[in-house]
């Protein structure tokens, strides 16, 4: 009998959530170390995983699949999981950031502990469910379990504002969601056979229903990733949300919108995205420049980051779409390749930032850049991480995140070369980082100023984030071994190189 891999990545955390809550009732320690140990059985059950399809070179076909189980029989509902090169690299990326985020809430969260890491597992098993799901309504259905624990870390363990941004988190998003779902219910009642699982739909929806369905799911896709002008939600969500949250905000939760374009866009509505790909290009340029210039402009370390990734997720709509329409193989490769790299690699960049600006804000009290002088002499451990988060952050050619944004660059370029104005995008990005490093690490230490530096744990805590960013510079076919073949495989089927 086969082991179902991705039903445990499932209800492994869920149910295991409970038991979480069970033993924090009892001693709130206990939470803590059950919470560390159910996130590495998942880590160690996603290597599993990874590994198999990575040694398999079956990332452009779905493996480890699981049904089609009639869930509500009459209405194409099925429980029907499955994983490729897209699904494996976030799954492997999410059970990476779980481990990380549990071991940074050990010290930055103090409250409500129970509940707080019921959540988390609660957040970790939806999240792995969207990525495996191969029925478009389970896939709605986790989507939708996502919002659950995220609106109450914003709402519970958020900042003064709380309240008012965990309210416009989920009324964006599920706004988003519903005319997302609106789509889906149209692919169903228009297409032949009447179906929600995803590869019975390959190649079967007629072109007038991709298009209204594109728009739909532009609403729910768009609102997560996020694009502009639907990003409003997510500053105010990452300022008010503790950092560990924060980090499954950025390196997963906005992954959600970038995997939805890829599967569903790129994978199902293939002839409407390659003839309208301009548009959506268009909105991840638009994306990029305004990420980059607004951060520029901050004084909160924190909302700089978090505009930060409001550009670097307009990378992932641009190579996707560049990738779909190009006129070459090589180039749809480097486009749709690029963007799901960028997606596993800005995870770790930017988690590290995120959790980073808690410790900060937690030992001097206070995330504005105009206050925090001298790092360097008063927090060295703290600077030095900074420094290195900051580079990856910057997209330099040490860590992997340079590699995933040329990619997406050298594919867009072979579009169109006027794409070739997005190379300003790096530089922008270098520009603030470089800003933010010189006022706060370089500037001199103000006299009666004393700080609370990183202790050691905390420090290797840190670091782990960058060590998927070293390997994959040295080894990107570790990643681009499952992925290239998914990308030339959904090339291929849109029609493209003909």
């Amino acid at each position: 009998m086969d082991v179902p891999i991705l039903s445990l990545l499932i209800f492994i955390p869920i149910v295991g959530s409970i038991v979480v809550y069970l033993l924090g009732r009892v001693r709130e320690r206990f939470c803590e170390l059950a919470s560390l140990v159910i996130t590495i059985v998942v880590f160690a059950l996603s290597i599993y995983m990874y590994g198999s399809l990575l040694t398999s070179k079956e990332g452009a076909s779905f493996s480890f699949i699981e049904g089609p189980y009639s869930w509500l029989s009459g209405f194409g509902v099925d429980y029907y999981l499955g994983v490729d090169g897209l699904s494996a690299s976030l799954i492997l990326i999410s059970s990476i950031l779980s481990v990380l985020v549990v071991l940074g809430s050990w010290d930055l969260i103090t409250e409500k502990k129970p509940i707080y890491y019921f959540l988390i597992l609660l957040f970790e098993g939806s999240i792995i469910g969207v990525f495996c799901s191969l029925n478009l309504i389970l896939f709605y259905v986790f989507w939708e379990i996502v919002l659950i624990p995220m609106f109450f870390f914003i709402g519970v363990w958020g900042g003064p504002r709380r309240k008012y941004a965990a309210m416009k988190f989920l009324i964006f998003t599920y706004v988003g969601s519903v005319v997302m779902l609106l789509g889906f219910i149209l692919i169903y009642l228009f297409t032949t056979p009447n179906t929600f699982n995803i590869p019975e739909l390959v190649g079967k929806i007629p072109f007038w229903v991709q298009l209204l369905a594109s728009a739909a799911t532009f609403a729910g896709f768009g609102v997560k990733l996020p694009v502009v002008p639907l990003h409003t939600w997510l500053p105010d969500a990452h300022v008010e949300a503790p950092a560990p949250i924060s980090v499954f905000l950025a390196g997963l939760l906005l992954k959600m919108g970038g995997y939805g374009f890829v599967r569903v866009n790129l994978g199902l509505l293939a002839d409407a995205s390659r003839q309208y790909a301009w548009i959506f290009i268009a909105f991840g340029i638009l994306t990029m420049f305004y990420g980059a210039l607004v951060a520029m402009v901050q004084r909160d370390l924190k909302r700089m980051i978090a505009l930060t990734s409001i550009n670097h997720m307009g990378f992932v709509l641009l190579g996707s779409f560049a990738g779909i329409s190009a006129s070459t193989t090589q180039a749809a490769v480097y486009g749709i390749s690029g963007a799901i790299f960028q997606m596993f690699n800005h995870a770790a960049a930017i988690g590290i930032l995120f959790m980073l600006s808690g410790y900060i804000h937690e030992q001097a009290g206070t995330r504005n850049i105009d206050e925090l002088k001298g790092l360097r002499v008063g927090m060295p451990k703290t600077a030095l991480v900074l420094i290195l988060g900051s580079l990856a952050g910057m997209s330099v050619p040490m860590y992997s995140s340079f590699l995933s944004e040329w990619m997406v660059i050298l594919g867009a370029i072979s579009v169109n070369r006027w794409y070739a104005l997005t190379v300003l995008i790096p530089i922008l990005t270098v520009a603030y980082f470089l800003w933010m490093i010189k006022r706060t690490v370089l500037s001199p230490l103000p006299e009666h100023t004393h700080y609370h530096d990183l202790h050691n744990r905390a420090m290797v805590g840190l670091l782990l984030y960058l060590a998927p960013l070293f390997l994959l510079l040295i080894f990107p076919s570790l990643l681009l071994g499952i992925v290239d073949p998914l990308s030339l495989s959904l090339y291929q089927a849109a029609g493209g190189g003909r």
